[in-house]
């Protein structure tokens, strides 16, 4: 047999404190922390790097420093798919060197992952020191269309 119970709310009618003790004792923020961004550490530093990617300080956030957006490649895929290139009029083969624009292709840096089996005449803004070598070591060149004051 079920019992029909009643709600707290409605046995709290009439009572004063609704069973909360002195009136004072829950009273306002302060007894629940704080309101809004209290406690994350906004002048301390307690808590702020937790709240970085999900909450915001101040009116702006924060901004990356980092402004080029690279999108790199290695060798390997050059040797891998060089064949498909050159049929696709991307990769195009003069005298046993294959130029290579590797904007056209999405790519703005060459990374040296992977062996060097042909000689390539490659054209990026940006490449690493060890893709370079590779690539001369095999009788090619890096041409890199950015100036050499910039970071690589």
């Amino acid at each position: 047999m079920t019992v029909n119970k009643r709600k707290k709310s409605n046995r709290y009618r009439g009572s004063k404190t609704h069973g909360c003790g002195a009136m004072k004792k829950r009273r306002g923020a302060g007894n629940k922390g704080g309101r809004g961004m209290a406690g994350s550490g906004k002048r301390a530093d307690s808590k702020k790097p937790s709240l970085w990617g999900e909450r915001y300080f101040g009116k702006f956030g924060f901004k990356s420093k980092s402004t080029t957006d690279i999108r790199p490649v290695n060798i390997e895929y050059l040797e891998a798919n060089i064949g498909k290139l050159s049929k696709q009029n991307v990769a195009v083969k003069e005298n046993d060197v294959y130029s290579v624009d590797l904007e056209k292709l999405g790519f703005n840096k060459l990374l040296g992952s992977g062996k060097v089996l042909n000689k390539y005449r490659i054209k990026v803004s940006y490449a690493s020191k060890k893709a370079i070598e590779k690539v001369k070591g095999s009788g090619g060149e890096v041409i890199l269309a950015v100036s050499a004051g910039k970071k690589q």
